[in-house]
């Protein structure tokens, strides 16, 4: 018997197939929505991921063959076709809907102004007109979203960052005070955590305005590749990006030992960032899908998150495994050298997600993804290409060039 209909908006993307696959299997009729942005602009880059990734139709082939599962497939542009979004939303009447229709990387971002302008128009508009089309269509949907621990920014201020919300005391004309709950200051570092602040202001509007029913999942940095579903057979894989662009920082250094390519370390490696694995955050998101909020209650946010560490001592760890060398580059980020992070996830861990930690997944990630597709690594895509000013830029590309050429 089927748990109801689930849309997921950005489906095809790193994060959005596997939800798909998992959300599948666990009784949903998955639908997925998506535009095929990340292969454009795989071939914009000229990045392929290491992994081999089939078109969407063998995809969908193979996951139908293997379970005999359907997964519908809608080839729409969020960001610009409103009419297509309230026109899905009306035939298949889902109980939720997943949002993972955004540009994703904070170096694509940055790379020009061009590249400024599409984030901030692709992700913003994404998010209004997929929640103004639930508003015409039926309010009662649950919309989860992806969202990032970014919004809170990486600052040295040695507090415990809290789920979204935080209590503070204003004072009243006269003396006294009046205690208020807010969202906690946002503090973004590129163009597309500044479009995630963004999000979490129009879903505050929605909540308030509409009543929608709305969870934002302020996520950490994603490893790993696959999950149980992506596990069944190669034409189902997941993205391994380990380019200098959507490549994140542990799957890099997975790539580059496996490729004996030094550990390439930004800056002292002192930047402090929650992590979570693959596997639990497809886990986190049905999870938030079967325990919506009330219509009428404010924005639910989780920090989904499951372990913090310094940049440098993943380097370290991942050199214990390897025995790869490690090498500080120059920082193409505008950043503290050094942050701690101190975060809060009671109401994440709350849900029951079990979490896999590095010392757990990381010897597989190495020994089944980064070693079986090490002969598909381009080294030339392995340096980050986008730097947050020119005089980091010329720091960063002249070390590199006689990093690569050694």
């Amino acid at each position: 018997m089927t748990k109801g209909v689930v849309i997921v908006f950005g489906g095809d993307g790193f994060c959005g197939w596997p939800t798909s696959l998992h959300l599948s299997r666990a009784g949903y009729e998955v639908v997925i929505v998506d535009n095929l942005s990340r292969r454009s602009i795989e071939a914009e880059l000229g990045a392929e991921s290491l992994t081999p990734v089939r078109s969407m139709t063998e995809r969908l082939a193979a996951w139908h063959e293997l379970t005999g599962r359907k997964i519908v497939f809608r080839q729409l542009d969020v960001a610009t076709d409103f009419d297509g979004i309230r026109e899905l939303l009306s035939t298949h009447k889902p109980v939720a809907c997943v949002h993972f229709a955004e540009q994703r990387a904070a170096p694509y971002s940055m790379k020009s102004a061009r590249h400024r302008i599409y984030t901030v128009n692709n992700n913003l508009n994404a998010t209004n007109c997929i929640m103004a089309a639930i508003v015409e269509v039926d309010p009662a949907i649950h919309c989860v979203h992806l969202g990032t621990m970014g919004v809170y920014g990486y600052g040295a201020m040695g507090a415990i960052i809290p789920e979204g919300y935080f209590n503070v005391r204003l004072p009243q004309e006269g003396g006294g005070y009046v205690d208020r709950e807010v969202l906690y200051p946002a503090d973004p570092g590129s163009i597309y955590h500044m479009t995630k602040t963004q999000d979490a202001l129009l879903f505050q509007f929605y909540a308030k305005n509409d009543r929608l029913r709305i969870t934002d999942l302020h996520q950490g940095i994603v490893w790993g590749t696959q999950t149980p579903e992506t596990e069944l057979d190669e034409r189902l894989i997941n993205r391994f990006d380990y380019d200098g662009d959507y490549g994140t920082v542990l799957n890099r250094f997975l790539m580059q030992a496996a490729v004996g390519f030094p550990l390439t370390v930004n800056g002292t490696g002192g930047q402090t960032r929650a992590f979570i694995h693959i596997r639990d955050t497809v886990n986190c998101i049905r999870r938030a899908i079967e325990s919506p909020p009330k219509a009428g209650d404010k924005v639910r946010i989780l920090n989904q998150m499951t372990e913090t560490h310094r940049i440098r001592d993943l380097a370290k760890f991942v050199q214990s495994m390897t025995g790869s060398e490690i090498v500080n580059v120059v920082n193409p980020r505008t950043e503290l050298e050094e942050n701690d992070l101190q975060v809060a996830n009671s109401q994440f861990r709350a849900l029951g997600v079990a979490s896999t930690t590095l010392e757990v997944g990381l010897l597989e990630e190495v020994r089944d993804i980064a070693q079986r597709y090490r002969h598909r690594c381009d080294f030339s895509k392995i340096p980050c290409v986008s730097y947050w000013s020119r005089e980091r830029q010329q720091k960063a590309l002249a070390q590199m060039s006689k990093l690569v050429a050694e």
